[in-house]
């Protein structure tokens, strides 16, 4: 097979979806990867390392796309990458297609096959492409929330952890999964007042247990949500339902009665957000106020720490490279159910029921299909 890894053109997006590690595992099962000049840069792999590893330098993203059979990137292409998409093309990325309709239907028309990282399951029913960014993104929400309540940034002029005889800053987390836990441990860390707000009650059970009591924990309903978010002045969002746009559990109303200067972080972002007054912003511009309120919605955080972040995502997502590589697509897919469900658009149809419940339209299973 010959798999294309082009550079990223979202805005600041320094990741790249395959290491020289990986490159050479492909090289040696006989594979062909090209790779676009200067592709790992950012995040610390250079063309030569790409080359010493076996890989074939290519110099246009136009190239990169035209010659694989299946293209292994980062984030969801953006406008200007669909003139690239073509009938037969495997496009193996983060896709979050609940938001985004014109991707849905430049996919669907193209009859691409659009495999999305974040909805691929495995047996123990998790999401393993998803966990590794949503822990880099949790516990950047925090040392991105402190920075803003800085008095120069909009916020409060607040020292998240406080002084001896100064209270630390109210840090409520709004979803208790891998976001929201990971934005625990840094904010307690830094010494701050945590909350976490989340409807299943077990979770919350755990998180208690795993915390060892150093936080509060809330049932998740209109009245508590409200009161946790009016005393917030860091407010985080982690909110996720698989494949879905997220719920608006934040309304406007209650960020319209958060204290002036206060900061919110929506993580959820890339699949809507979780908090009303939300919309998407990039690292170029990745702030903005409403009544007083500091928003910061950057919808690829990960990217501000690309080794990092490349290293931790290539580490859960090369077995699958391989295996699409190794088996083929089809066979590959047919073999692990769980990794089916990554599968969002295939020849022509949707596959995935929250993208079509989202846009209404129509789908089917990919079990049908292949």
């Amino acid at each position: 097979m010959i798999i294309g890894v082009p550079k990223e053109v979202k805005d600041h997006e320094s990741r790249v979806g395959i290491t020289p590690a990986g490159v050479k595992a492909l090289v040696d099962a006989g594979h062909k990867v090209l790779v676009e000049t200067k592709a790992g840069e950012l995040s610390a792999f250079t063309d030569e390392d790409y080359q010493h590893a076996g890989a074939e330098i290519v110099g246009s993203a136009h190239d990169t796309w035209r010659l694989a059979d299946m293209v292994v990137k980062v984030k969801e292409p953006v406008e200007k990458e669909y003139a690239h998409f073509r009938e037969g093309l495997v496009l193996f990325t983060y896709l979050h297609l609940a938001p985004l309709p014109e991707l849905t239907n430049a996919l669907l028309n193209k009859k691409v096959t659009g495999i999305a990282y974040e909805t691929i399951r495995d047996k123990q029913n998790t999401l393993p492409l998803l966990t590794p960014m949503s822990e880099v993104a949790g516990r950047m929400s925090v040392q991105v929330g402190a920075t803003y309540l800085e008095k120069e940034r909009g916020g409060r002029g607040l020292l998240l952890g406080g002084v001896p005889g100064v209270p630390p800053a109210n840090v409520c987390i709004i979803g208790g999964g891998i976001v929201g836990t990971n934005a625990a441990k840094i904010a307690l860390g830094m010494g701050a007042k945590v909350t976490i707000v989340d409807m299943n009650l077990n979770r919350l059970r755990e998180l208690d247990d795993i915390f060892n009591g150093r936080l509060y924990t809330l049932a998740s309903n209109s009245y508590n949500v409200a009161r946790a978010v009016q005393e917030a002045d860091l407010l985080i969002g982690g909110v996720l339902i698989p494949g879905a746009a997220a719920p608006k559990i934040v309304t406007k109303e209650m960020v319209s009665k958060m204290k002036k200067g206060a900061v919110v972080v929506d993580v959820a972002i890339d699949q809507g957000g979780c908090v009303e007054t939300a919309r998407p912003t990039t690292h170029s511009n990745p702030s903005y106020e409403v009544n007083g309120v500091v928003h910061y919605c950057v919808t690829n955080m990960p990217a501000a720490v690309p080794n990092t972040s490349t290293l931790a995502l290539t580490n859960a997502t090369f077995p699958y490279v391989m295996k699409l590589a190794r088996l083929g697509v089809k066979a590959g897919l047919q073999s692990d159910a769980g990794f089916a469900e990554g599968v969002n658009t295939y020849d022509g149809y949707l596959t995935c029921e929250a993208v079509a419940q989202g846009q209404g339209k129509e789908w089917k299973t990919i079990a049908e299909l292949l």
